[in-house]
């Protein structure tokens, strides 16, 4: 869950999200890296009372700084092709949830389940239990169990709507007349929050997403009672 005055990304709760943390911090690495070079070349020109010409007309350092930085694109591309390709895979999913955006309201359906659909609206502040979270609770959270490959599917009744879970890694824009799909695979149990990203109107910033993961028995559990 995030925090006042974080900096970082929330903790990663699925295996792409994890990737994309490692990939945040290997460009990042690179970025200081380059930085500190270039101030230090900007000073160090700055500071110097004599001009080389040999420095400025050698062709050695104008292979050096067209080489360098090309070196350095391939070794931010590759990972990050990877990581792109991954997110994208979706090999033999075990449950697939269809999620539906509405001004301004989600739906989830279950289509492995007979009956098994429902709206998810935020809950007003007056109706807060303690713990809960202001304009991010719901009063049906979509369920999902652990360590399962579920196939998300996204689609929009109305706008454009963004089904966005950071500590997922996932942002998937839901389209009217159009569905697109991800794979989550989460690995701990919890309660993840997000929201909707795509300004879809006036009451935007009000139709929350909650993700409870929970383990197996408890989700057959919550399936049979849900369905009754």
């Amino acid at each position: 869950m995030a925090h006042w005055g974080q900096l970082m990304f929330q903790d990663a709760a699925s295996p792409i999200m994890i990737q994309l943390v490692a990939l945040h911090d290997h460009a990042l690495t690179i970025m200081i890296m380059v930085v500190s070079l270039v101030l230090y070349m900007l000073y160090s020109i700055l500071t110097n009372k004599f001009t080389c010409r040999t420095l400025l007309e050698a062709q050695e350092i104008e292979t050096i700084w067209t080489v360098l930085p090309a070196t350095i694109l391939v070794v931010l591309a590759l990972p990050s092709l990877r990581l792109l390709y991954l997110m994208d895979e979706i090999s033999q999913p075990t449950l697939t949830v269809k999620t539906i955006g509405h001004q301004w309201y989600w739906s989830y359906e279950y289509s492995d389940f007979l009956n098994l659909e429902f709206d998810s609206y935020m809950l007003p502040t007056e109706e807060l239990q303690d713990g809960e979270f202001r304009l991010l609770e719901v009063d049906h959270r979509m369920v999902i169990p652990m360590q399962t490959e579920v196939r998300l599917l996204v689609t929009a009744a109305d706008v454009i709507h963004s089904w966005c879970v950071p500590s997922l890694g996932i942002k998937l824009d839901g389209i009217p007349g159009r569905l697109n799909q991800t794979t989550l695979s989460i690995n701990r149990p919890g309660i993840f929050y997000g929201q909707c990203s795509e300004m879809c109107g006036a009451n935007h910033s009000f139709m929350p997403i909650a993700l409870e993961v929970i383990d197996h028995p408890s989700f057959t559990q919550w399936v049979m009672t849900f369905s009754e």
